[in-house]
């Protein structure tokens, strides 16, 4: 089967692929849109994960093919599911995603409701409440999908759920071939500062939105990915002379965090959302039971705001397109002063606003913990085989000349109110 994507092209999809497109679990993100409110700022930008997690899945298999072209497997079989692995864990992603945006993750449930139990063999802190990546995890091991893949018969749902959740425990073998663990680079692949999901993410979101903020050199990228051996554990590297678009990777997805997943009306729209979902109000709430879960969509959530718009100012302006405008918006490292003399004064005259801070790093290297840096990503020489392998935070000097948080201050005002408070603040 091929799938016709305007990013990449043909997309051939395995058998093995076909059965999780076409369960109920995945045709699910037919109706999540890949950037929940977003379409409001940028009228294309209604793209689904659905297809984004095709083209993941799909820059999965051409990174893998890259990176092992000349890795002396010493049987086809072996190659093929790990590379049939790596491929399943990037298609299923996203498949937890709840609606419109991460939003939605206020009304999960506690974890323990899920009943996950991967994570009650393993003994996994569950006093918390459960987000996204849970019921990704759910669905790839508990539900159909779970028997598609166990029907496959080369590796194990928990395998899949490895690859996308690095705490999760493998206890078996399939990721050691001949004393050497393909566990790092495969997980590598699938998230990490050089991930395929980002790859695809950049340049679909790009093309949907109208802007070259997400354009990145991707055949180059990615013909320069290969692997560095650290003990008894194969991690990703790159080609030193791919470093700069490795550099430029990392500002591309900078600036579309601040240019457009950071525009003003996508974060105004999230987060009268918010309001509604944590208001006394709010009868939303996201099942534990993967059955309904499926049910839970974009469409849905639109549905139930219309519905409850009598009873909730925010499901309202919601519902209406009526979002409370940009009144001052600031741009620095460090937060601003104006900011809250602004917000001090609209106070003292009772007129309500929204205060909403969007902050972007240029990398989870800054400040990042152990997990973070489990797996290091590795910069090699591509002509001087005696020159070792270096970590790529330490070899290119676009991590310390971005190091401060990016910061986007706004304060928004109702629409009715938006004159009054503008001629308070001139």
């Amino acid at each position: 089967m091929e799938i016709r994507d305007p990013i990449h092209g043909s997309i051939a999809l395995s058998p093995l692929e076909v059965q999780i497109c076409d369960s109920l679990e995945y045709q699910r993100l037919r109706a999540i849109k890949q950037l929940g409110f977003s379409e409001f700022s940028f009228p294309g930008a209604t793209h689904n994960r659905f297809l984004h997690s095709v083209g993941v899945s799909h820059l999965a298999g051409v990174a893998f093919d890259t990176i092992f072209k000349n890795y002396p497997f010493k049987d086809f079989k072996t190659k093929n599911s790990l590379r049939q692995c790596v491929k399943l864990a990037a298609l299923v992603h996203d498949i937890g995603h709840g609606p419109l945006s991460h939003a939605t993750e206020v009304v999960m449930p506690l974890l323990p409701e899920l009943n996950i139990k991967l994570y009650q063999d393993q003994k996994r802190n569950q006093d918390r409440k459960a987000n996204h990546e849970d019921y990704t995890i759910a669905f790839v091991t508990e539900s159909e999908i779970a028997n598609i893949i166990r029907a496959y018969g080369e590796f194990e749902s928990e395998h899949v759920a490895a690859l996308v959740d690095s705490e999760i425990t493998v206890t078996d073998d399939f990721f050691m071939v001949d004393g050497v663990d393909f566990r790092p680079i495969l997980s590598q692949l699938v998230s990490s500062e050089l991930d395929v999901d980002r790859m695809d993410y950049l340049l679909r979101d790009a093309y949907f939105c109208g802007t070259n903020y997400g354009n990145i050199e991707l055949s180059w990228l990615i013909a320069n990915l290969t692997y560095t051996q650290v003990k008894d554990k194969l991690n990703l590297a790159i080609n030193r002379r791919a470093l700069y678009t490795f550099d430029d990777f990392l500002l591309s997805r900078h600036h579309m965090h601040l240019m457009v997943y950071f525009h003003h009306k996508a974060i105004i729209y999230e987060e009268m959302l918010t309001r509604y979902l944590e208001s006394p109000d709010c009868k939303f709430k996201l099942p534990p039971q993967l059955s309904k879960y499926i049910k839970c969509t974009d469409y849905s959530l639109y549905e139930h705001l219309n519905d409850a718009q009598d009873s909730s100012v925010w499901a309202k302006r919601i519902a209406n397109r009526k979002p409370y405008k940009v009144l001052y918006e600031t741009h620095s490292n460090d937060g601003s002063e104006k900011i809250k003399q602004i917000k001090t004064k609209l106070k003292n005259e009772d007129i309500d606003l929204i205060y909403v801070s969007s902050g972007a790093r240029l990398s989870k290297y800054h400040g990042a913990t152990n997990q973070d840096l489990a797996y290091n990503i590795y910069v090699v020489e591509q002509y001087d085989k005696s020159i070792a392998p270096t970590k790529i935070q330490d070899t290119t000097e676009i991590f310390s000349r971005y190091e401060k948080i990016r910061r986007i201050e706004r304060i928004y005002v109702s629409p009715e109110q938006k004159q009054a408070a503008s001629n308070l603040i001139k």
